[in-house]
């Protein structure tokens, strides 16, 4: 099993939701979070006073999806969220030992 964990910009998350939905995703977790990497932040004005927005806002995804899928779901969601414009976002993988459903105590896979 791998994690999936993906930043991405708030307004492809509708597109990167249906293109995961066509590889077989069905479940994910969002968390509404805010930083920056190469695109830096921006400077703006309020009330005549410029100041500048260090961290963006964006969008952490999280999966846990089978081995096999790893590629298809990377793929996925680069196709899905890229602009080829900097801050698109990063994709991250990571392997997941275990895995447990509360409900049924259903283990790895079968949890999924």
């Amino acid at each position: 099993m791998i994690k999936v964990e993906a930043v991405i910009k708030p307004h492809t998350l509708e597109k990167v939701r249906l293109a995961l939905s066509e590889t077989g995703i069905n479940g994910m977790t969002i968390y509404e979070v805010r930083g920056f990497g190469q695109q830096k932040g921006h400077s703006e004005l309020y009330r005549g006073a410029e100041y500048t927005v260090d961290f963006l806002p964006k969008l952490k995804l999280e999966m846990v999806v089978e081995d096999e899928l790893e590629d298809r779901v990377v793929d996925a969601i680069a196709q899905a969220a890229g602009s080829g414009k900097i801050g698109d976002g990063k994709i991250f993988t990571y392997p997941i030992g275990r895995a447990r459903r509360i409900r049924t105590g259903e283990l790895n896979e079968k949890a999924l």
